[in-house]
């Protein structure tokens, strides 16, 4: 396919990228010798600059080492945004070790299985989740566990009073036994002392980066150091007024997923940016953060924006500072978009990517031109074509729906202990993504919806998000969903999932007459259901597969 997309960068973005010939750790290594007293990590107070940080991500490491730790080792991570999670990530990588990030919020079962997958032999968690991981130990390969407490890094006062909450008393005081490691004790244990120096080459694994779920089992996308540095520096080129050691950048989005890693962690601290970390989302913190911190990026996703959009005390707080948003892991309604830059001042450009590809992919140009409902551009060096449903062997032209594919320096080495998977996704260079999209003539792309999510109804191809985006427009409706629900006549029916903002209301037949004025009539859909929420993952995608299942479990006990 033509590079048509090139001729729609704004000025300063590059077509391609010289890549510098390094590991991730060793960027980080170079920021801390050009930022070392700039701060690089705010915590809920507390402050580390670059040599600050450095320090303890080598006392760690030597920690690692003398546990075992070396290139090849496999090491879990299962901690939220928190200086911890910093301190082991960098200490793992400076060794060669894999990293394997886990989402805290899993239960036993879901956190054996990622374990399991991983051959992880060693695990840094909080020690409110310290018996869960003693509970699974033995099905897995776990040779060490260091607990930490999320209070570790809290400054003084607020450390005291943390100490007596409900909340901590409840979990956070788990007796550590004599063969794992509490993880400030290391710290202090290895103060000063240098790690080994390891050979870790570009094309060495860095990441074993799990994908959500959302349709069925997660994978391990195996992610090298070339592959992250590749993103960051395509990302980076996007914000075309990036300003090294002066951005602060808001680190809602976990660094489990593969977009905070990238976005946050990664571009961050190796761009000399002072990372302000949240441990999970709360609107009231997050307004009263921004307005302290003054955070200029801000790397997000739609239910975060909105949620800002519609806080009630938003005007008590100064959201200025706040220079460019990108939004990823769903779709962003076009309402959302508006109404958040309106109260901000920023730009919010919607953009795509997938943890096979590091994550990023797509974006709309932050200062250039963009459009509306699109994931908008490649990014430099990425390419796209798509191709038929059926197939995916022929290319299909301009404007028609299929599959899309990615190819570029980003994409995933492939799935781990998956090779039928792997060879499945990855055919002749290319990555097939399971996302279902078109592109216009100047090579702006538009998802359609996950090839799975289509829904087949009285013969007809039904995308829930074209009908999800004319909900999204009404101005009682706060958030929606559509799924395909079994039909014995038309083979599925379209439900409408609604989430009213507070203080409206709406009726069902409502809704279906709005849709009849605004869909072609088999788009419309036959149930509405309103809800106070939707199921969402943690990065605030809405799980459809857990709607369709609900619905399923209603058939089987009717």
């Amino acid at each position: 396919m033509e590079k048509i997309w090139l001729n729609n960068y704004e000025p300063g973005v590059p077509p391609g990228i010289d890549y510098p010939d390094l590991t991730i750790h060793q960027l980080f290594q170079k920021s801390v010798q050009t930022y070392k007293q700039q701060p690089a990590v705010h915590f809920m107070g507390r402050e580390l600059s670059y040599g600050e940080l450095f320090s303890q991500v080598e006392s760690f490491a030597c920690a690692l080492a003398d546990r075992g730790i070396k290139k090849g080792s496999r090491l879990a991570i299962h901690l939220p945004n928190c200086t911890q999670f910093v301190i082991t990530y960098f200490a793992a990588l400076a060794l060669g070790a894999i990293v394997i990030p886990c989402n805290p919020m899993y239960v036993s079962r879901e956190i054996e299985y990622q374990l399991k997958d991983s051959e992880a032999d060693t695990i840094i968690t909080l020690t409110r989740f310290y018996n869960m991981i003693k509970d699974v130990q033995p099905e897995t390969n776990l040779k060490t566990i260091i607990a930490t407490n999320i209070k570790d890094y809290f400054p003084g006062l607020l450390s005291i009073l943390y100490t007596m909450t409900k909340e901590n008393k409840s979990g956070d005081r788990a007796a550590i036994t004599k063969n794992d490691y509490a993880f400030t004790e290391l710290i202090k244990k290895y103060s000063g002392q240098k790690p080994p120096e390891v050979d870790v080459s570009p094309n060495d694994r860095a990441v074993f980066l799990y994908t959500g779920g959302t349709t069925g089992v997660s994978k391990g996308a195996i992610l090298q150091h070339r592959n992250l540095v590749a993103n960051c520096f395509q990302v980076e080129s996007w914000c075309t007024d990036h300003r090294y050691g002066k951005e602060v950048i808001l680190g809602i989005l976990p660094f489990f997923h593969s977009y905070g890693l990238t976005t946050v962690l990664n571009i961050g601290l190796i761009n000399g940016a002072k990372l302000v970390l949240l441990p999970r989302f709360e609107l009231k913190t997050v307004l009263k953060t921004i307005d302290k911190q003054k955070p200029t990026l801000f790397p997000g996703v739609p239910t975060i924006y909105l949620a800002i959009n519609n806080a009630s005390n938003r005007h008590k707080h100064d959201l200025r500072s706040i220079r460019i948003c990108i939004s990823g892991a769903a779709p962003l309604p076009v309402e959302v978009q508006q109404e958040f830059e309106k109260n901000t001042g920023g730009r919010l450009v919607e953009g795509y990517g997938l943890s096979e590809t590091s994550p990023v992919t797509h974006a709309n140009p932050v200062y250039g031109k963009r459009k509306p409902g699109s994931i908008g551009l490649p990014l430099p060096d990425t390419e796209y074509k798509i191709v038929d449903i059926e197939t995916g062997e022929k290319e299909l032209p301009i404007g028609e729906i299929g599959e899309i594919c990615i190819r570029g320096p980003q994409v995933m080495e492939g799935y781990l202990n998956m090779p039928d998977e792997t060879a499945q996704s990855i055919r002749n260079g290319w990555l097939y993504t399971g996302d279902i999209a078109r592109a216009d003539q100047e090579g702006y792309v538009y998802i359609v919806d996950r090839k799975k999510d289509m829904i087949i109804a009285g013969g007809y191809n039904i995308y829930p998000r074209d009908i999800e985006e004319v909900l999204y427009a009404h101005s009682k409706i706060m958030e929606a969903a559509v799924a395909g629900i079994r039909d014995r006549y038309r083979g599925e029916t379209l439900k409408a999932y609604i989430v009213l903002k507070e203080g409206e209301s709406m009726t069902k037949e409502e809704v279906i007459e709005y849709c009849k004025a605004n869909l072609a009539p088999y788009k419309v859909p036959k149930l509405v259901e309103f809800r106070s929420e939707l199921p969402k993952t943690m990065i605030g995608k809405v799980l459809r597969r857990m709607l369709r299942e609900e619905e399923e479990k209603k058939v089987q006990g009717s």
